[in-house]
Order: structure tokens, then C-alpha cells, then sequence
């Protein structure tokens, strides 16, 4: 009968050995210092996980480790059974705060609205001069931009800007001064695609973009009023559409026949006619009675056919009209 007291030495020697997990090597790391640490790279590093063996990748960016290196760093330091599940390489990962060309755009934005003459900062576009690549800064640091300095010309909507961000370090070895240019914006149809004269726009040939007012004009566009018109001269992809550059469809041409439809409450009369001018649907043109050789004004209603409306024009194509092209439809 084994005694309770080495039951009990028994018990706490089993538990101990369950709980000393093999040190096992990590595949994917990530890191917010300069330095990875053996406890980075390994689980259950027990007393060596705050030890340094790698200098860090730089901010934002990731680098890969071969295992082999990885456990020749960690030989001095009694890590020789650790398992590194079949692993080739550690993938180290620097974790940062990435400052993008969007953010730097919108707080000068908000730093220049009620400004200079200009209204909301969600109605101005900044066009920076020189492209810009995300900045990479501490991952820690969640401070907002702040202007240090600020010139704006109110004439031509030029501006010099300098930023800082509190409490980055990184930050302050940046060169975070920004020129450009500023502008009232408007959201407005804009062509995905380029468009020949006489070309019907689409929904699909549409997209909403803001465009500088300057650009736009007084006569911009949305979707909605644009598809369906067509364009008078060649439009470019990326051009904001104007009332100015597109109509309506023509639906007659000029020296076209049509067919002249002459209505008065319970009678209709159709007669041929001749166009002497275009027209899109709605439009009122001229139209010669090819019987009477009248001229009178129509107004187009479909693909060669007008109509006109009145008692007078009525009673002259009667007088006109032949038993072969009178087509009388009383709808009395």
C-alpha cells in the first residue's frame, strides 16, 4: 500500500512533467519592437522568451527567417530539442500604423474648410505634387495628424503644409510638408469608357465621381439625366459629363419621309410627309404635306413619325388627302 505522502510526490512529479510543454517553433510572427525575442519566435520558451536574437524587420514590413538559423540563434541558450514542426522558414511580420496619401489628403481637407473661401472639407479635393507611398509609423501611436504649418493661396488654391503626429518618433525623422493644390469639388456622371458622336450613353458607361467645379461648370450632370442621351462630339473616359456635350437621340433626319398623324378630339387622318429638319422625341419641327405641299410644325414622336394637333391643319390635309393615302380612323 503505497503511503499518502508518496502518493502525493507521486502525483505533483506526473503533473509537473505534463506541464512542461515542449518548446515548439512558430510559423507566422509578428512584432511591434526593433527587436524579435525568443519568445516571439517559440512557444513555451520558458525563462529565454524575453532574450533577444534577431533584429526586427522594418515597420510594415515582413521578412523570412530559415529554420535553420533560427535554431542556431537558439543553441547558446539550452533550446536544442525544440520542435520545429517541419518548418523551412519563420515568417516575421513588423506591425505599424501605415499613414496613406488618402489620410495626409483629407486632414489637409479639414485644415483648410471654412477657410480661404472654401465650405466643407468633404467637398474639396487635394491634388498633392509629388505621389506618395504609405508612411510607416509606430503601431502604438493613435494620434491624429496635426498641422504645424499652413499656407494656402485663395486665388489658384496652392498650399504649403507641415504635419507632425504626436508622439511618434518615427514621425519626427519624416519629411511630412506636403504642396499642392486645393479645389471646390461636386459629385457628378462621369464616362467609365469613351463615347463616339451619336452614341447613346448607358448606365454601364456611367460612374459618379467628384470633379473639381471649375471642370464641371454650372451644367453637370447626374446619372440619371445623362443615360439615355447622346453625345454631339467625342467624349474622353474619366471626362465629367455636361448638359452641353450630349442630346437627345435623333429620331428623324432632315429630308427623311414621315408619317403625319393629324389629331382632334375622335378623329385621327395620317398622311406621308417630308422632315425639313431633325428631330429627337418632343422636339417640334418643320414637315412638308408631300399632297398639299404645306409646311407645317410637328412634333416627333417615334422613328419617322410626327404629329400635329389642331382643327386647322386637319381640314387642310382633308382637303388634300387621296382615297389610296388617307388612312381615316374616326374613333368616334
Amino acid at each position: 500500500m503505497i503511503r499518502p505522502s508518496i502518493a502525493l510526490a507521486l502525483l505533483i512529479v506526473i503533473g509537473g512533467s505534463a506541464n512542461a510543454a515542449t518548446p515548439r517553433l512558430k510559423e507566422l510572427v509578428t512584432v511591434t519592437s526593433e527587436i524579435v525575442r525568443i519568445g516571439d519566435l517559440v512557444e513555451n520558451a520558458g525563462a529565454a522568451t524575453d532574450v533577444p536574437v534577431f533584429r526586427a524587420p522594418d515597420l510594415g514590413q515582413t521578412g523570412a527567417v530559415p529554420v535553420s538559423q533560427v535554431t542556431e540563434a537558439l543553441r547558446p541558450y539550452d533550446m536544442n530539442d525544440i520542435d520545429t514542426a517541419g518548418l523551412t522558414e519563420v515568417v516575421v511580420t513588423r506591425l505599424s500604423r501605415a499613414i496613406t496619401a488618402k489620410e495626409i489628403s483629407e486632414r489637409i481637407a479639414r485644415a483648410v474648410s471654412g477657410q480661404y473661401g472654401y465650405g466643407d472639407a468633404q467637398n474639396l479635393g487635394v491634388i498633392l505634387d509629388r505621389g506618395i507611398q504609405a508612411l510607416h509609423v509606430e503601431a502604438a501611436v493613435t494620434a491624429e495628424l496635426v498641422v504645424s504649418r499652413m499656407f494656402v493661396d485663395p486665388r489658384t488654391g496652392r498650399f504649403d503644409v507641415s504635419l507632425e503626429l504626436p508622439g511618434s518618433a518615427v514621425a519626427r525623422r519624416m519629411p511630412l510638408r506636403f504642396t499642392g493644390t486645393v479645389s471646390e469639388t461636386l459629385e457628378t456622371a462621369t464616362l467609365a469608357r469613351a463615347i463616339r458622336p451619336g452614341e447613346i450613353i448607358k448606365a454601364s458607361d456611367v460612374v459618379m465621381e467628384r470633379k473639381p467645379r471649375a471642370e464641371v461648370g454650372n451644367d453637370g450632370l447626374g446619372a440619371d439625366q445623362a443615360i439615355g442621351l447622346t453625345a454631339k462630339n467625342i467624349l474622353r473616359a474619366g471626362q465629367a459629363l455636361r448638359a452641353g456635350d450630349l442630346m437627345k437621340p435623333l429620331v428623324v433626319q432632315r429630308n427623311e419621309g414621315v408619317t403625319m398623324t393629324y389629331e382632334v378630339p375622335g378623329i385621327r387622318l395620317s398622311v406621308r410627309g417630308k422632315a425639313l429638319e431633325n428631330g429627337a422625341v418632343g422636339d417640334v419641327i418643320g414637315v412638308v404635306n408631300i399632297q398639299s405641299n404645306r409646311t407645317v410644325q410637328a412634333t416627333v414622336v417615334a422613328p419617322g413619325r410626327v404629329v400635329v394637333v389642331g382643327a386647322t391643319p386637319l381640314r387642310a390635309a382633308a382637303n388634300n388627302i387621296s382615297s389610296d393615302d388617307q388612312n381615316s380612323n374616326p374613333t368616334q
